[in-house]
Protein backbone atom coordinates (compact mmCIF):
# COMPACT_ATOMS: atom_id res chain seq x y z
CA UNK A 1 0.00 0.00 0.00
CA UNK A 2 1.23 3.52 -0.76
CA UNK A 3 0.20 6.73 0.96
CA UNK A 4 -1.86 9.25 -1.05
CA UNK A 5 0.05 11.57 -3.35
CA UNK A 6 1.24 14.92 -2.07
CA UNK A 7 -0.67 18.09 -2.79
CA UNK A 8 0.67 21.58 -3.11
CA UNK A 9 0.60 24.58 -5.36
CA UNK A 10 3.88 24.29 -7.24
CA UNK A 11 3.51 27.84 -8.55
CA UNK A 12 3.60 29.18 -4.98
CA UNK A 13 7.15 27.87 -4.58
CA UNK A 14 8.63 30.28 -7.12
CA UNK A 15 9.94 32.61 -4.40
CA UNK A 16 11.82 29.87 -2.54
CA UNK A 17 15.46 28.92 -2.88
CA UNK A 18 14.61 25.26 -3.30
CA UNK A 19 18.18 24.00 -3.04
CA UNK A 20 18.60 25.84 0.28
CA UNK A 21 15.21 24.69 1.58
CA UNK A 22 15.88 21.07 0.66
CA UNK A 23 19.25 21.23 2.44
CA UNK A 24 17.53 22.65 5.55
CA UNK A 25 14.86 19.94 5.56
CA UNK A 26 17.49 17.27 5.05
CA UNK A 27 19.32 18.42 8.19
CA UNK A 28 16.14 18.68 10.24
CA UNK A 29 14.90 15.25 9.18
CA UNK A 30 18.28 13.49 9.23
CA UNK A 31 17.49 12.49 5.66
CA UNK A 32 19.57 11.13 2.81
CA UNK A 33 18.71 11.89 -0.81
CA UNK A 34 19.46 9.06 -3.23
CA UNK A 35 19.20 9.87 -6.95
CA UNK A 36 19.41 7.71 -10.04
CA UNK A 37 21.61 8.74 -12.97
CA UNK A 38 18.46 9.31 -15.03
CA UNK A 39 17.17 12.16 -12.84
CA UNK A 40 17.33 15.81 -13.94
CA UNK A 41 20.80 17.28 -13.51
CA UNK A 42 19.75 19.72 -10.75
CA UNK A 43 18.49 16.83 -8.63
CA UNK A 44 21.66 14.83 -9.28
CA UNK A 45 23.77 17.79 -8.15
CA UNK A 46 22.11 18.13 -4.73
CA UNK A 47 21.76 14.41 -3.97
CA UNK A 48 23.93 12.77 -1.33
CA UNK A 49 24.54 9.85 -3.65
CA UNK A 50 23.98 9.34 -7.39
CA UNK A 51 24.21 5.87 -8.85
CA UNK A 52 22.66 2.97 -10.71
CA UNK A 53 20.20 0.46 -9.26
CA UNK A 54 22.84 -1.76 -7.63
CA UNK A 55 24.70 1.15 -6.05
CA UNK A 56 21.47 2.73 -4.82
CA UNK A 57 20.37 -0.58 -3.28
CA UNK A 58 23.72 -0.87 -1.51
CA UNK A 59 23.47 2.70 -0.25
CA UNK A 60 19.91 2.16 0.95
CA UNK A 61 21.00 -0.96 2.82
CA UNK A 62 23.89 0.84 4.50
CA UNK A 63 22.42 4.26 5.38
CA UNK A 64 22.14 5.47 8.97
CA UNK A 65 19.70 8.25 8.04
CA UNK A 66 16.22 8.30 9.54
CA UNK A 67 14.58 9.27 6.24
CA UNK A 68 15.36 8.08 2.71
CA UNK A 69 14.24 10.43 -0.04
CA UNK A 70 14.40 8.49 -3.29
CA UNK A 71 14.73 10.55 -6.45
CA UNK A 72 14.04 7.72 -8.83
CA UNK A 73 11.08 5.53 -9.69
CA UNK A 74 8.65 3.49 -7.63
CA UNK A 75 10.40 0.11 -7.72
CA UNK A 76 13.59 1.77 -6.43
CA UNK A 77 11.79 3.40 -3.50
CA UNK A 78 10.08 0.09 -2.75
CA UNK A 79 13.48 -1.61 -2.68
CA UNK A 80 14.71 0.98 -0.18
CA UNK A 81 11.67 0.29 2.01
CA UNK A 82 12.17 -3.47 1.76
CA UNK A 83 15.70 -2.96 3.08
CA UNK A 84 14.69 -0.35 5.67
CA UNK A 85 11.31 -1.23 7.21
CA UNK A 86 11.75 1.15 10.15
CA UNK A 87 12.75 4.19 8.10
CA UNK A 88 10.53 6.76 6.43
CA UNK A 89 10.93 6.32 2.64
CA UNK A 90 9.65 9.12 0.42
CA UNK A 91 9.20 9.34 -3.36
CA UNK A 92 8.57 12.80 -4.89
CA UNK A 93 5.98 11.54 -7.40
CA UNK A 94 4.12 8.23 -7.07
CA UNK A 95 3.41 8.25 -10.80
CA UNK A 96 7.14 7.75 -11.45
CA UNK A 97 6.77 4.14 -12.51
CA UNK A 98 8.68 1.90 -14.92
CA UNK A 99 7.55 0.29 -18.16
CA UNK A 100 9.43 -2.90 -17.26
CA UNK A 101 7.73 -3.18 -13.87
CA UNK A 102 4.34 -2.21 -15.31
CA UNK A 103 4.69 -4.79 -18.07
CA UNK A 104 5.23 -7.64 -15.62
CA UNK A 105 2.33 -7.52 -13.14
CA UNK A 106 2.39 -10.12 -10.37
CA UNK A 107 -1.01 -11.57 -11.27
CA UNK A 108 0.35 -12.54 -14.71
CA UNK A 109 3.87 -13.42 -13.62
CA UNK A 110 2.66 -15.86 -10.96
CA UNK A 111 1.07 -18.35 -13.43
CA UNK A 112 3.99 -17.84 -15.84
CA UNK A 113 6.38 -18.90 -13.12
CA UNK A 114 4.14 -21.82 -12.13
CA UNK A 115 4.55 -23.30 -15.62
CA UNK A 116 8.28 -23.81 -14.91
CA UNK A 117 8.44 -25.19 -11.34
CA UNK A 118 11.96 -26.57 -11.79
CA UNK A 119 13.39 -23.17 -12.81
CA UNK A 120 15.16 -20.79 -10.47
CA UNK A 121 13.74 -17.30 -10.93
CA UNK A 122 16.20 -14.45 -11.47
CA UNK A 123 14.38 -11.12 -11.74
CA UNK A 124 15.84 -7.83 -12.85
CA UNK A 125 15.45 -5.24 -10.10
CA UNK A 126 13.13 -3.23 -12.40
CA UNK A 127 10.06 -5.02 -11.06
CA UNK A 128 7.46 -4.54 -8.35
CA UNK A 129 7.79 -5.72 -4.75
CA UNK A 130 5.18 -8.39 -5.56
CA UNK A 131 7.29 -9.80 -8.40
CA UNK A 132 10.42 -9.65 -6.25
CA UNK A 133 8.53 -11.76 -3.69
CA UNK A 134 7.92 -14.37 -6.42
CA UNK A 135 11.64 -14.47 -7.31
CA UNK A 136 14.62 -16.40 -5.99
CA UNK A 137 17.36 -13.89 -6.82
CA UNK A 138 17.24 -10.23 -7.88
CA UNK A 139 19.88 -8.78 -10.19
CA UNK A 140 20.80 -5.46 -11.79
CA UNK A 141 22.49 -4.76 -15.11
CA UNK A 142 25.73 -4.32 -13.13
CA UNK A 143 25.74 -7.77 -11.55
CA UNK A 144 23.43 -9.90 -13.72
CA UNK A 145 26.21 -11.73 -15.57
CA UNK A 146 28.09 -12.40 -12.33
CA UNK A 147 24.95 -13.81 -10.72
CA UNK A 148 23.99 -16.01 -13.68
CA UNK A 149 27.52 -17.48 -13.73
CA UNK A 150 27.16 -18.49 -10.06
CA UNK A 151 24.09 -20.64 -10.73
CA UNK A 152 24.97 -24.31 -11.37
CA UNK A 153 24.90 -25.12 -15.11
CA UNK A 154 22.35 -27.90 -14.68
CA UNK A 155 19.86 -25.55 -13.01
CA UNK A 156 17.31 -24.10 -15.49
CA UNK A 157 16.71 -20.35 -15.14
CA UNK A 158 13.66 -18.18 -15.68
CA UNK A 159 14.60 -14.54 -16.25
CA UNK A 160 12.25 -11.57 -16.00
CA UNK A 161 11.17 -8.98 -16.94
CA UNK A 162 13.62 -7.61 -19.55
CA UNK A 163 13.93 -9.84 -22.60
CA UNK A 164 16.74 -7.78 -24.14
CA UNK A 165 18.91 -8.01 -21.03
CA UNK A 166 18.04 -11.70 -20.89
CA UNK A 167 19.17 -12.31 -24.47
CA UNK A 168 22.37 -10.36 -23.82
CA UNK A 169 23.05 -12.58 -20.79
CA UNK A 170 22.43 -15.71 -22.85
CA UNK A 171 25.00 -14.52 -25.38
CA UNK A 172 27.54 -13.59 -22.68
CA UNK A 173 27.19 -16.69 -20.48
CA UNK A 174 26.10 -19.38 -22.94
CA UNK A 175 23.18 -20.21 -20.63
CA UNK A 176 19.67 -20.85 -21.91
CA UNK A 177 17.17 -18.58 -20.14
CA UNK A 178 13.39 -18.77 -20.17
CA UNK A 179 12.42 -15.13 -20.78
CA UNK A 180 9.46 -12.99 -19.78
CA UNK A 181 8.70 -10.82 -22.87
CA UNK A 182 9.21 -7.37 -21.31
CA UNK A 183 11.21 -4.33 -22.40
CA UNK A 184 12.10 -0.76 -21.42
CA UNK A 185 10.16 1.87 -23.37
CA UNK A 186 13.22 4.14 -23.60
CA UNK A 187 15.84 1.59 -24.60
CA UNK A 188 13.52 -0.03 -27.12
CA UNK A 189 13.15 3.33 -28.91
CA UNK A 190 16.78 3.40 -30.06
CA UNK A 191 16.95 2.74 -33.79
CA UNK A 192 19.64 0.69 -35.51
CA UNK A 193 19.15 2.58 -38.77
CA UNK A 194 19.43 6.01 -37.13
CA UNK A 195 22.42 4.85 -35.08
CA UNK A 196 24.26 3.73 -38.21
CA UNK A 197 23.51 7.06 -39.87
CA UNK A 198 24.80 8.92 -36.80
CA UNK A 199 27.97 6.82 -36.78
CA UNK A 200 28.57 7.80 -40.41
CA UNK A 201 28.49 11.46 -39.35
CA UNK A 202 30.75 10.76 -36.35
CA UNK A 203 33.12 8.02 -37.56
CA UNK A 204 35.50 8.42 -34.61
CA UNK A 205 32.77 8.11 -31.97
CA UNK A 206 32.56 5.00 -29.82
CA UNK A 207 29.12 3.57 -29.12
CA UNK A 208 28.29 2.82 -25.48
CA UNK A 209 25.05 0.93 -24.91
CA UNK A 210 22.95 -0.39 -22.04
CA UNK A 211 22.01 -4.10 -22.28
CA UNK A 212 18.31 -3.15 -22.13
CA UNK A 213 18.72 -2.10 -25.78
CA UNK A 214 17.58 -4.44 -28.55
CA UNK A 215 20.17 -6.82 -30.02
CA UNK A 216 20.15 -4.89 -33.33
CA UNK A 217 21.48 -1.83 -31.47
CA UNK A 218 23.89 -3.76 -29.24
CA UNK A 219 25.69 -5.27 -32.24
CA UNK A 220 26.99 -1.81 -33.09
CA UNK A 221 28.25 -1.07 -29.57
CA UNK A 222 31.92 -0.83 -28.67
CA UNK A 223 30.95 -1.33 -25.04
CA UNK A 224 27.80 -2.76 -23.40
CA UNK A 225 27.20 -2.23 -19.71
CA UNK A 226 25.20 -0.68 -16.89
CA UNK A 227 24.95 3.07 -16.47
CA UNK A 228 27.87 2.97 -14.05
CA UNK A 229 29.83 0.79 -16.46
CA UNK A 230 29.14 3.21 -19.31
CA UNK A 231 30.27 6.15 -17.17
CA UNK A 232 33.46 4.41 -16.06
CA UNK A 233 34.28 3.28 -19.60
CA UNK A 234 34.00 6.85 -20.88
CA UNK A 235 36.29 8.07 -18.10
CA UNK A 236 38.98 5.51 -18.86
CA UNK A 237 38.77 5.46 -22.67
CA UNK A 238 41.30 7.50 -24.68
CA UNK A 239 38.50 8.28 -27.16
CA UNK A 240 37.11 11.81 -27.22
CA UNK A 241 33.66 11.25 -28.74
CA UNK A 242 30.91 8.86 -27.69
CA UNK A 243 27.40 7.96 -28.80
CA UNK A 244 25.45 6.89 -25.72
CA UNK A 245 22.53 4.46 -26.06
CA UNK A 246 20.82 4.78 -22.70
CA UNK A 247 18.65 7.33 -20.91
CA UNK A 248 20.10 10.79 -21.47
CA UNK A 249 20.31 11.68 -17.76
CA UNK A 250 23.66 9.87 -17.55
CA UNK A 251 25.22 12.43 -19.89
CA UNK A 252 25.27 14.97 -17.04
CA UNK A 253 27.65 12.84 -15.00
CA UNK A 254 29.70 11.97 -18.08
CA UNK A 255 30.13 15.63 -19.00
CA UNK A 256 31.05 16.51 -15.41
CA UNK A 257 33.64 13.75 -15.27
CA UNK A 258 35.04 14.36 -18.77
CA UNK A 259 34.38 17.98 -19.80
CA UNK A 260 36.88 17.72 -22.63
CA UNK A 261 34.97 14.87 -24.29
CA UNK A 262 31.83 14.93 -26.46
CA UNK A 263 28.76 12.83 -25.66
CA UNK A 264 25.87 12.36 -28.07
CA UNK A 265 22.55 10.69 -27.23
CA UNK A 266 21.75 7.80 -29.53
CA UNK A 267 18.73 8.56 -31.74
CA UNK A 268 15.37 6.90 -32.13
CA UNK A 269 13.68 6.10 -35.43
CA UNK A 270 13.97 8.99 -37.85
CA UNK A 271 16.59 10.62 -35.65
CA UNK A 272 14.11 11.61 -32.92
CA UNK A 273 15.57 12.67 -29.59
CA UNK A 274 13.55 10.24 -27.46
CA UNK A 275 16.09 9.08 -24.89
CA UNK A 276 14.39 10.62 -21.83
CA UNK A 277 12.41 8.39 -19.49
CA UNK A 278 9.08 10.15 -18.86
CA UNK A 279 8.75 8.36 -15.51
CA UNK A 280 12.16 9.43 -14.22
CA UNK A 281 11.56 13.01 -15.30
CA UNK A 282 8.33 13.28 -13.27
CA UNK A 283 10.47 14.07 -10.23
CA UNK A 284 11.29 17.77 -10.00
CA UNK A 285 12.96 20.06 -7.49
CA UNK A 286 9.54 21.38 -6.47
CA UNK A 287 8.16 17.89 -5.87
CA UNK A 288 11.32 16.89 -4.02
CA UNK A 289 10.90 19.86 -1.69
CA UNK A 290 7.17 19.21 -1.14
CA UNK A 291 7.63 15.52 -0.36
CA UNK A 292 10.20 16.41 2.30
CA UNK A 293 8.11 19.26 3.70
CA UNK A 294 4.91 17.19 3.85
CA UNK A 295 6.62 13.85 4.52
CA UNK A 296 4.63 12.20 1.77
CA UNK A 297 4.13 10.36 -0.52
CA UNK A 298 5.41 7.66 1.80
CA UNK A 299 6.18 4.11 0.66
CA UNK A 300 4.60 1.47 2.89
CA UNK A 301 4.55 -2.29 2.37
CA UNK A 302 2.73 -5.19 3.96
CA UNK A 303 5.25 -6.84 6.29
CA UNK A 304 4.68 -10.36 4.98
CA UNK A 305 5.22 -9.15 1.41
CA UNK A 306 8.28 -7.16 2.48
CA UNK A 307 9.86 -10.21 4.10
CA UNK A 308 9.31 -12.35 1.00
CA UNK A 309 10.69 -9.63 -1.27
CA UNK A 310 13.68 -9.12 1.00
CA UNK A 311 15.12 -12.62 0.60
CA UNK A 312 16.01 -12.43 -3.14
CA UNK A 313 17.45 -8.93 -2.64
CA UNK A 314 19.67 -10.19 0.19
CA UNK A 315 20.82 -13.01 -2.07
CA UNK A 316 21.71 -10.46 -4.74
CA UNK A 317 23.74 -8.34 -2.32
CA UNK A 318 25.54 -11.45 -1.07
CA UNK A 319 26.31 -12.68 -4.60
CA UNK A 320 27.49 -9.21 -5.68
Amino acid sequence: MIAPAQTGNLASLAHLDLEQEIARLKREMNAVILAHYYQDSEIQDLADFVGDSLQLSQQAAATSADVIVFAGVLFMAETAKILNPDKLVLLPDLKAGCSLADGCPAHLFRPFRARYPDHIVVSYINCSAEVKALSDIICTSSNAEKIIRQIPPEQPILFAPDQHLGRYLMKKTGRELRLWPGSCMVHEMFSERSLVQLKQRHPQAMVLAHPECAEAVLRHADYVGSTTGILNYAKQSPANEFIVATESGILHQMEKACPEKTFISAPGEGGCVCSECPHMKLNTMEKLYLCMKNRKPEITLDEELRQRALQPIVRMLEMS
